[in-house]
């Protein structure tokens, strides 16, 4: 007799007997939130230092943003492809290393358009071997600890980070912070040691072997499934909601208080501790009351965070607003991969199925921030942000209406 399906009891985020593998991979994250950081903000900062103009250096980020977009599907197959996903993640800390050594020793056009370049590819490939390797080795149904335990390590690499690179731009030189984050990439590596022998994917979560003529209708099929649809298109509104906020808040603070850089860094770290903080809960959260409830949570801080800065350019009270950010990114950077390895999972295309979401989110992103930049010009700040909040709103509905719960079950036979 079919015995009812049940959710599982939480499991353990990492399978007993693997606990140096499981630090491993909590330092690994944390190194490669260090590098990442090296490849934000201070980028724009050290290219100003060498003669760069605004619309040199908007160039250039675009053509990462547009290798990155381009790369996320193909990343993904790439990564389902490889069974040892230590080797994509060393492969891509690697390229980290050349394009940091790029910017520092020569920062010419060609060398910084090859650099942005080679680091939108790898940052499609590490992502999506990040993911695979926590469920291989937490399994379908820890993932969600496991993902919270990989937030927690993420946003203290981006705080520690970030720290250390801002010092090492103000006391030494916008260069150093290049020769820093290269110098991020050996820890890194020696991080995956514990994991190279331990992360191999099993038959289950490797992609099924290929009949002729049928490798694309395969690829279509876990592509079209409604459940990865609408979570896409869940996750192109928020990313178009959430990306240009921070951006015209420090627009709308340079006007008021002349040097926001201190209220910026507040309004970034602010964040990153809030997510450290509050990921591991998330993700004990999802496995006992569904991914639905959690990605409510985290959409509904968005509207939220628009409608309060549409109102009040308080400093205070902005810093203040941003710790509805960190509680939504807490819950929407768990729900991405734990959405998408419980659809995919067991299709042997789940990276292929991350890189489709990592798409969607590349097209909210690329097309909000230009919008509410329009809009803003046009109609003023608090337009813009009334606008994102609508957005956000539309993503809350969306989540609400059509979202079906996606926590995977145990079908039992006795």
């Amino acid at each position: 007799m079919a015995l009812r399906a049940e959710y599982p009891h939480p499991a353990n985020p990492q399978p007993a007997g693997s606990p140096a593998a499981g630090r491993g991979l909590d330092w690994f994250n944390l190194f490669v939130a260090n590098i990442q950081t090296g490849f934000g903000p201070f980028i724009a900062v050290y290219l100003i230092s060498q003669s760069w103009t605004q619309t040199s250096i908007g160039l250039a980020l675009s053509i990462g943003t547009i290798a990155a977009m381009a790369s996320q599907v193909p990343a993904g197959a790439l990564v389902d492809a490889m069974p040892n996903k230590t080797r994509v993640a060393a492969f891509s800390v690697l390229a980290f290393t050349a394009c940091a050594l790029m910017f520092a020793i020569y920062p010419i056009p060609l060398f910084v358009y090859l650099a942005e370049i080679l680091h939108g590819i790898s940052s499609c490939t590490l992502g999506p071997a990040i993911a695979a390797m926590s469920l291989v080795l937490a399994g379908r149904f820890g993932m969600a600890l496991r993902l919270g335990r990989n937030a927690r390590y993420q946003a203290i690499g981006n705080g520690v980070g970030a720290l250390l690179m801002g010092a090492c731009g103000q006391y030494v030189s916008e260069r150093a912070v290049f020769y820093l984050t290269a110098a991020f990439t050996l820890p890194a590596l020696v991080a995956l040691l514990p994991l190279r022998r331990v992360v191999i994917a099993g038959s289950d979560l490797q992609p099924p072997p290929r009949r002729p003529g049928q490798g694309r209708a395969q690829f279509l099929r876990v592509l079209a499934d409604r459940r990865l649809l609408i979570f896409c298109a869940c996750a192109m509104l928020f990313t178009f909601a959430n990306a240009p906020m921070l951006m015209l808040m420090s627009g709308t603070m340079t006007a008021k208080v002349g040097n926001p850089s201190l209220l910026i860094a507040a309004c970034i770290v602010l964040p990153q501790i809030i997510v450290a903080i509050a990921s591991p809960a998330m993700g004990r959260l999802a496995e006992r009351r569904g991914r639905r409830t959690v990605l409510m949570i985290g959409f509904c801080m968005l509207p939220l965070r628009g409608l309060l800065f549409a109102t009040s350019t308080n400093p205070t009270l902005v810093v203040a607003v941003q710790a509805l950010d960190g509680i939504g990114g807490a819950c929407f950077g768990i729900m991405v991969p734990l959405i998408v390895s419980d659809v995919a999972a067991r299709t042997g295309h789940f990276n292929l199925s991350l890189g489709f979401v990592g798409f969607a989110l590349g097209i909210g992103g690329t097309l909000s921030t230009p919008a509410a930049g329009w809009l803003a010009d046009l109609y003023g700040m608090r337009a813009a942000f009334f606008l994102l909040s609508a957005v956000g709103l539309a993503a809350v509905v969306l989540v609400a209406a059509a979202m079906p719960e996606t926590r995977p079950k145990i079908d039992a036979d006795g």
